[in-house]
């Protein structure tokens, strides 16, 4: 049976690392984030020389990041963040960001779809390492009243990563095509394509040089189990691990699907925004990667820092779901209006506008939900959980795009009225996940108050 009983240290800021080595590792940790969606991003950027040397097809394509990347970089996440829950994050991390970078440089060796396919997977394996293992770490190098902070700084990345990888990668594509190729001993000339899969992986490397200089935190907000004969331990099995999320199923359930919805949103825009333009308005592909890159690099941590003064500002006036009440608000100021309004402005720059308020309202909703969960996690399933969110939350996610596309095909029949299609879905899924985010919040702050006992001997539960 479960206990609330856990070692006597409250959440207090004796015996936590000092805050000047605590953002150290947090700006590692960003670091690794902005570089892992640079390494999965650049592929899109790279598609039509990539169909063309290697004769492959549309559906092969969408192989190579929908499968080949997304199957395994959300079903790994699960064992590794098992794992994470159990033996040093800091080997996992650097073991993970090893392995993505140097898969993301065989990506420049593939001479066939199949090479680059296995290669890709080799690039989901390894950023599937990430997440779980960096926000439980970040989570123990934190006292409660600050953690919510440095989590949500750290979810910056996802917008430092996209931005980088829109303007920049843009940018060094053309370089390298201006460029004499490179030559690599063993295999000859590589492609332009192929280079710069080499040139965006291996720097990456140096970060997981630099993991090697954090330590691992205490563990703390651990759970205890009281064993049927009166013995306690702390060691949770996948069995009790099911046992409690199942316990408190409504908390994670409305939780899990109102992020997803706010991940359906984002995928739509990331996957179609381009196409819109292009569409619609007559932009070219450059246009609009420079115009949505620059938008998202700067609207992204601008949201992450908003909301996560927001949250600081609702915690000290008392609320316990500081961070839950200021993820919905972002929703409901920046984030579904804009997304549902940008596809039907009258022209390009009335739509490129509203994806300033877009791109806060995303980083700010995405940053403030992920930091909200692990306030609720106890520190034995804090990675485990946090597989399992990223899981539910990209897998749902991946439905969006389609959804659009369905709708564009089968109900418009017109690829023009795309615009609608993707205005149309976004309204619907704004409405479901208005829904699951409000009914959240009771449970919520349920949940946040059963996690201030853990560190107080109580009674079995």
């Amino acid at each position: 049976m479960l206990s609330s009983m856990t070692d006597p240290e409250r959440d207090q800021d004796a015996g936590y690392p000092s805050p000047r080595y605590a953002w150290y590792v947090v700006s590692i940790l960003t670091v690794a984030y902005l570089l892992s969606f640079l390494d999965r991003q650049i592929l899109a950027l790279l598609v039509e020389p990539i169909r063309q040397d290697l004769d492959i097809s549309d559906t092969q394509v969408s192989l190579l990041g929908n499968l080949a990347f997304g199957i395994f970089y959300t079903v790994l996440g699960l064992p590794i963040g098992r794992a994470a829950d159990r033996v040093s994050r800091r080997g996992i991390i650097a073991a993970g960001v090893t392995i993505w970078c140097l898969m993301t440089a065989t990506c420049g060796l593939a001479r066939n779809f199949s090479q680059l396919f296995l290669a890709r997977v080799g690039v989901g394996v390894g950023e599937a390492a990430l997440n779980p293992a960096a926000l439980s770490l970040i989570s123990d190098y934190f006292p409660r009243k600050t953690r919510g902070r440095a989590l949500t700084f750290y979810n910056m990345g996802v917008s430092l990563g996209v931005g980088v990888a829109l303007i920049f990668g843009g940018q060094l594509i053309a370089w390298v095509a201006s460029a004499p190729p490179l030559e690599v001993p063993g295999i000859g000339p590589l492609r332009a394509w192929q280079t710069v899969f080499l040139l965006v992986g291996l720097p990456g490397l140096v970060i997981a040089l630099l993991m090697l200089t954090v330590r691992e935190p205490l563990r703390r907000d651990r759970l205890q189990i009281r064993l049927a004969d009166g013995r306690v331990t702390e060691e949770l099995t996948v069995g009790e691990t099911l046992d409690y999320l199942r316990r408190r199923w409504r908390t994670y359930l409305t939780h899990f699907l109102g992020m997803s919805v706010v991940t359906i949103l984002g995928y739509n825009y990331f996957f179609w925004v381009p196409s819109m333009f292009v569409r619609t308005w007559g932009w070219t592909i450059p246009q609009i990667s420079l115009g949505y890159g620059l938008i998202t690099l700067t609207g992204g941590p601008l949201g992450v820092l908003l909301g996560g003064w927001v949250a600081d500002r609702l915690r000290r006036r008392g609320f316990e779901d500081a961070l839950m009440r200021t993820c919905l608000r972002g929703a409901v100021i920046f984030l579904i209006p804009s997304a549902i309004l940008t596809p039907l402005m009258p022209n390009g720059q009335l739509a490129l506008a509203l994806l300033v308020p877009m791109s806060i309202g995303g980083a700010w909703v995405t940053a403030t939900g992920a930091a909200a969960l692990q306030m609720i996690a106890p520190n034995q399933m804090r990675a485990q959980t946090t597989a399992l969110y990223y899981f539910v939350i990209n897998v749902l996610g991946l439905l969006g795009p389609t959804a659009v596309g369905l709708v564009t095909d089968f109900g418009f029949g017109d690829d023009a009225a795309l615009r609608w299609s993707l205005s149309m879905v976004c309204a619907a899924a704004s409405l479901v996940g208005l829904t699951f985010l409000t009914l959240h919040l009771p449970h919520y702050r349920a949940s946040v108050q059963e996690a201030e006992t853990w560190g107080r001997v109580a009674a079995s539960a």
